[in-house]
């Protein structure tokens, strides 16, 4: 693996605009090389007083990764300190505010990456059991407020903590309150990108409303049942949203490197540092003009840090990201790459649900994405000509197309299962017309008596 901030001599290279073009491109895979990587987040907690970790200490996330070595991860080390683990492909790594990530390997089934998922909460829960550390599973931190926790010592979350601010009013709640889980799903080609992009993008609110688990800010209510995806409307304006420009035509590799060069940038890393251009133009960057760095030029290493700084629904690297879904407890983490798969990896899945949602317009979409925060599964959808639908409609009628399309791909474990089971959470939401947050608001307003306390004891890992 290349360091960050390498200058070995490939990378060091004066880069132009195609070939950040052909970085793109080349992601594309042969179906029989198409896999599967699934990224989760989680809240720690400390048993006692239910407080999230600092970095430090014997109770300190820093222990947590140490402790987690005896399973086989490497520590990746910044300044000194131990920020990561890596093994076979996957990492384990930290949001701003120690949010535990694993971000999975790329698996061949959801089966695989099931177990993968299983393996590492397992490993966690023995090592955080010494610590008397627990974690929960769901979308926004529902006790502590933002000045309550905690900061990770790692450069860039630095300088992303004075930016963000200047962007937004809800930059520095997603970074230290919310967690997600995410798949990473590849194509074939410009064209199947293009379409899985385009069914992904627009179908991103119904993964939202069937994973919506982050009702209550600071023990109470907060009027959303997503409000981790409420809070990706006001972060960043320059970064997020669902990308309109993608449904256009010409949309292709091009266009996607072009809306990432007028990202503005946080960072460079150079010399084992982060130099803070947080603002400033990647296309001044790449004329040597960078106010940051005057004279320097971009390496890929540049160009590949920068394309994980924007944040849309649907996001782009050398495979696609989904990430509309709020983080979730265990079972639910293997619902996310079986939706999503079953929609994308089977040809017939792929048209029928580009079927449900190639005439939506413009404000159709947008509308779903700024509803379904507050309104999840009972926001008004329009499916086929029924104007009277609602997002569970929708949801419905996806999750259909995604169990055949899990069907037709045939993958069994040794029991015989194939990969539909992994959606009974889902079906279940959607039987019920009750997401996950609706289900935690009905306990808080009655057993729990309105103790948010509660929700660690009954709903940790």
């Amino acid at each position: 693996m290349t360091a960050p901030g390498s200058t070995s001599a490939a990378d060091a290279q004066f880069i132009t605009r195609e070939q950040l073009v052909a970085y793109v491109a080349s992601g594309e895979k042969p179906r029989e090389a198409w896999r599967i990587g699934t990224e989760h987040e989680k809240f720690g907690f400390r048993f006692d007083d239910l407080r999230p970790p600092t970095f430090d200490g014997e109770q300190g996330i820093e222990a947590l990764l140490v402790g987690l070595t005896r399973f086989g991860w490497a520590p990746v080390v910044e300044g000194g300190r131990t920020i990561a683990l890596l093994k076979d492909g996957a990492s384990v790594t930290l949001e701003p505010a120690g949010q535990f990530e694993l971000s999975g390997a790329m698996l061949e089934t959801i089966h695989q990456t099931c177990s993968e998922v299983g393996s590492h909460l397992l490993e966690v829960k023995t090592v955080a059991d010494e610590q008397r550390l627990g974690f929960l599973g769901m979308g926004f931190q529902p006790k502590w407020g933002r000045d309550e926790m905690p900061w990770m010592p790692k450069g860039r979350y630095r300088i992303m903590r004075d930016y963000m601010p200047r962007v937004g009013k809800l930059g520095l709640d997603m970074m230290t309150r919310t967690c997600t889980v995410q798949v990473n799903l590849d194509f074939a080609s410009e064209a199947d990108m293009i379409k899985k992009f385009r069914v992904s993008l627009a179908l991103q609110p119904v993964a939202t409303a069937l994973f919506a688990d982050s009702p209550f800010t600071e023990g109470q209510p907060n009027g959303y049942l997503s409000y981790r995806s409420h809070i990706w409307t006001d972060t960043d304006p320059d970064r997020t949203g669902m990308l309109d420009f993608v449904f256009e035509d010409g949309f292709g590799y091009e266009r996607y490197v072009d809306y990432l060069l007028d990202v503005p940038m946080y960072f460079s890393y150079r010399g084992g540092r982060y130099v803070d251009a947080s603002g400033q133009s990647f296309r001044d960057f790449m004329a040597g003009r960078l106010p940051a760095l005057p004279g320097a030029l971009p390496t890929m290493t540049d160009w590949v840090d920068h394309m994980t700084t924007a944040f849309p629904e649907v996001r782009m690297k050398r495979f696609l990201e989904m990430r509309g879904a709020d983080g979730g407890p265990w079972g639910r983490l293997c619902a996310l790459p079986a939706f999503w798969v079953g929609l994308l990896y089977d040809d017939a899945s792929l048209d029928a649900a580009w079927d449900l949602v190639r005439d939506f317009s413009i404000d159709e979409r947008n509308a779903l994405r700024d509803g379904v925060a507050r309104h999840a599964l009972k926001l008004p959808a329009r499916v086929g000509g029924n104007r009277r639908a609602t997002l569970r409609d929708l949801a419905r009628e996806a999750l259909k197309i995604s169990v055949a399309g899990l069907r037709r791909r045939a993958r069994l474990n040794p029991q015989g299962q194939d990969e539909t089971h992994f959606l009974t959470p889902l079906i279940e939401v959607v039987e019920a017309n009750e997401t996950p947050a609706e289900r935690k608001l009905a306990l808080f307003h009655g057993e729990w008596g309105g103790d948010i306390d509660r929700v660690f004891r009954e709903f940790a890992y």
